[in-house]
């Protein structure tokens, strides 16, 4: 139904800041609910930040929020999280995912994933 692609990772310092985007493939992304999670080597994958399926409904983990903002364009059928205030905590790969089931929250609900860009914040 779709297809996924993360980019705009790096590395930078600790209180900078970085633009992911989530290229969607397919002419569904509108209906879909979108999420983005991390996950650090050792670790489980956990939840970031979510919206509905216009973005004007957001969610995010306590962790990051303040300091992440989601949102989605879907005429150009792009995902976004910018992240200011990085700290090397937030280290990890991000990933994009589109939803299908019932929680914003759990990554069991999501169905379609990207394949996840590396984000790196040095102390």
């Amino acid at each position: 139904q779709v297809q996924l692609v993360e980019s705009g990772g790096g590395l930078v310092q600790a209180g900078g800041s970085l633009r992911l985007s989530c290229a969607a493939s397919g002419r569904t992304f509108s209906s879909y609910a979108m999420g983005w999670f991390r996950q650090a080597p050792g670790k489980e994958r956990e939840f970031v930040a979510a919206c509905n399926y216009n973005g004007r409904n957001t969610y995010y983990a306590d962790s990051v929020k303040g300091r992440f903002t989601i949102s989605r364009d879907n005429a150009k059928n792009t995902l976004y999280l910018q992240m200011n205030s990085l700290k090397p905590e937030d280290t990890a790969v991000y990933y994009c995912a589109a939803r299908i089931g019932l929680s914003y929250y759990q990554a069991a609900e999501y169905a379609y994933w990207g394949q996840g860009t590396q984000v790196t914040v040095s102390s």
